[in-house]
């Protein structure tokens, strides 16, 4: 009698929506864990072809970071870590069918280059961040650049390099505002875009752009509706940097409410106008508008996805959400209280959902996941960076400053970079930069 065939299994299969910091980490290691033995079959889904590190867009805007020297490929850390890559944005969910729908990708040329498509799930984790909120301020799309993606901060370099070399060359004086900044938000990206554009513009004026005088020519400024800077983070912090920004002469506009932007500047509540030709919005956050409500799935004001402390979503415990687009319940900090949209808290959560993982499969009981705050660093370039630690840390919160600082903020890039390489090529990538750095100018020139 003829054995009757068996057929093969088909693995669990995991499908990451989001290559940012979070799901690019979890990917990673699930790839190693589950990947490569093949106990699970890991999908990483983004609109993009390539990963940077989100906290050094501002430097790649300002000029101070070549972008292609550390942004990575997804499809070559795919291959490398064991799982899969798929290009492509997330646009439609079925819950019933367990399939998540990718849009089109165009070329250059705007010729479809992928079709729409359709992916399977046994287990659906959506990490795709934040975007900016303008909150309907009129203007803000059309004359403001927010930093959300690399092709955001490069734009915004160019336009500088672009505008720099404009009143470079034009024999008429420069217009109101011509080479003024505008950044509207006092959050960390506000103040660190601050510092480093403090810095670049001085360095692009050395490379033989001397009819410019950035002392006299080029403003920056920061409204900000919060009376202070930095008004989420301790005050002792924010005065130290605010002393420091006033110390550089950035224009602090402080309690102001935008209500209009147009192409020569920023306007507020109280009929103040501040003239700028290049404006960037960092006044707040939202998780993505494809979420709202998708296929039922519960998100609040912002769109974000509620979740139970394991991280599953409220309405269906095959879909999980960390990050920025997921609102996670921090019930030490009293009823109703958020995890804050913070690095390190899609790093401690992308940590936790590896286990998560392993047990769902498994068939055992999930952890829960518990907010660690263990700081924060604000860095503002050459000039100084400054944190408060605390959590298992320290005993209580300490003020740090300087040296210090910067030491650690520099080690937080480089622990994510560890969750995504290991030690060794850290190391030799560490060891290179430093070599190759004193032969390069130290900001962008084009």
């Amino acid at each position: 009698m003829a054995l009757k065939s068996q057929s093969p299994v088909t693995p669990h299969h995991v499908v990451i929506v989001g290559g940012g910091a979070g799901g690019l980490e979890l990917a990673t290691r699930l790839g190693d864990k589950l990947g490569k033995s093949g106990k699970a079959a890991i999908t990483l889904v983004d609109k993009t072809s390539t990963h940077l590190w989100k906290p050094l867009l501002h430097e790649v805007a300002a000029g101070s970071m070549d972008i292609d020297q550390h942004e990575l490929e997804y499809l070559a850390q795919a291959r490398w870590h064991h799982f899969k890559f798929r290009l492509g944005a997330m646009e439609g969910l079925s819950r019933t069918m367990k399939e998540i729908t990718l849009s089109p990708v165009f070329d250059l040329d705007g010729k479809e280059l992928i079709p729409r498509r359709s992916l399977k799930y046994d287990t659906l984790i959506i990490a795709v961040g934040s975007v900016s909120n303008d909150f309907g301020v009129p203007g803000v799309k059309e004359h403001c650049i927010a930093l959300d993606t690399q092709a955001d901060a490069v734009v915004f370099h160019q336009k500088l390099i672009n505008a720099c070399i404009r009143a470079q060359t034009q024999e008429w004086r420069l217009g109101q505002g011509q080479l003024d900044v505008a950044i509207i938000g006092g959050g960390a990206t506000g103040v660190e875009l601050s510092a480093e554009l403090h810095n670049t513009t001085r360095e692009l004026t050395a490379y033989g752009l001397d009819r410019i005088d950035p002392d006299r020519d080029i403003r920056l400024s920061i409204i900000e509706a919060a009376p202070r800077v930095l008004p989420a983070l301790p005050e002792h912090l924010s005065l130290a940097v605010q002393r420091q920004l006033v110390d550089l002469k950035v224009d602090l506009h402080l309690g102001k409410r935008v209500t209009k932007v147009d192409n020569n500047g920023v306007y507020t509540g109280d009929d103040h106008f501040i003239p700028a030709k290049l404006v960037v919005w960092a006044a707040g956050i939202k998780a993505p508008d494809f979420l709202k409500n998708i296929d039922g799935l519960e998100t609040n004001w912002c769109n974000q996805l509620l979740v139970k402390q394991t991280l599953q979503t409220t309405r269906d415990e095959s879909i999980f959400a960390f990050g920025d687009c997921a609102a996670c319940p921090w019930p030490a900090q009293g009823e109703g209280q958020l995890v804050p949209p913070r690095a390190q808290a899609a790093h401690q959560q992308a940590s936790m959902l590896v286990k998560s993982v392993v047990n769902r499969i498994s068939g055992k009981s999930l952890p829960e996941y518990k907010y660690r705050d263990f700081g924060s660093l604000v860095n503002l370039g050459k000039y100084t960076t400054v944190g408060n630690l605390m959590g298992g840390l320290t005993k209580g919160d300490l003020f740090i400053q300087g040296v210090v600082a910067r030491i650690m903020y520099q080690s937080l890039y480089k622990m994510h970079l560890y969750a995504l390489h290991g030690m060794t090529k850290v190391v030799l990538d560490t060891i290179a930069r430093i070599i190759t750095r004193r032969t390069e100018p130290h900001v962008k020139l084009h």
